[in-house]
């Protein structure tokens, strides 16, 4: 059987005592973990904290399976601008909390012989959460609905995270720039008003030391 020692290294193949040998050495279990291999493929592990991992690793996915919610939102072909705002915002917000939202187009009567009014709409709704959100299952006409499924997109969340948080930065950046220009005007204005004033003092005392040296001609 060809053995793996516990850190994925290959120790080559080995009958079957000498790999229990070294697994018994390694106070470890020699585990079998391809029996249709040619030939079989044994690990060496500890096979009591492999077992405990795996549990915790499915009980977690069971945990996130289980987290996932599926919202559902109707339009109306006909709708109008405002009803479309108002329930593409709830679109967004269910996206942004981590649940799936199920769309549906509601046709009534003849309605139903214009399916592209209803793609429309969600062609409107699929662009408007770009930004973070994917198509799940692409719109479909199911009798008098049309359905669309959008799930939330981590990849394009984290990238719209850094991006806003790049444009805060830079915002910032802006605003400190400009207060510091503020700073620096202010106290330019300052020193003009100070120079202005010494002027104005110097001015009156050149005129009495003129008027003094006069007098003293007379």
């Amino acid at each position: 059987m060809r053995v793996i020692g516990p850190t994925g290294e290959q120790l080559g193949i080995k009958p079957m005592p000498q790999a229990l040998s070294m697994a018994r050495e390694m106070e470890l279990d020699l585990v079998e973990v391809a029996d249709k291999a040619n030939p079989p493929v044994c690990r060496i592990m500890d096979y009591g904290k492999y077992k405990y991992e795996a549990a915790q690793r499915a009980k977690e996915s069971r945990k996130k399976a289980s987290n996932v919610v599926v919202k559902e939102m109707k339009y109306r072909p006909k709708i109008g601008v405002g009803d479309f705002d108002t329930k593409t915002r709830k679109v967004e917000k269910f996206l942004q909390e981590g649940n799936k939202v199920k769309i549906t187009i509601m046709f009534r009567g003849r309605e139903v012989t214009h399916p592209e009014l209803g793609k429309k709409i969600l062609d409107d709704i699929a662009e408007r959460v770009d930004d973070y959100a994917k198509i799940e299952a692409y719109p479909r006409l199911d009798g008098r609905n049309m359905t669309m499924v959008l799930g939330p997109d981590t990849k394009k969340m984290k990238a719209k995270q850094a991006e806003e948080a790049r444009r805060q930065r830079r915002e910032k950046a802006e605003q400190a720039a400009a207060a510091r220009v503020e700073e620096d005007v202010t106290a330019a204005d300052v020193t003009e008003d100070v120079t202005a004033a010494e002027v104005d003092e110097d001015v009156p005392a050149a005129a009495a030391a003129e008027v003094g040296v006069n007098d003293q001609s007379d």
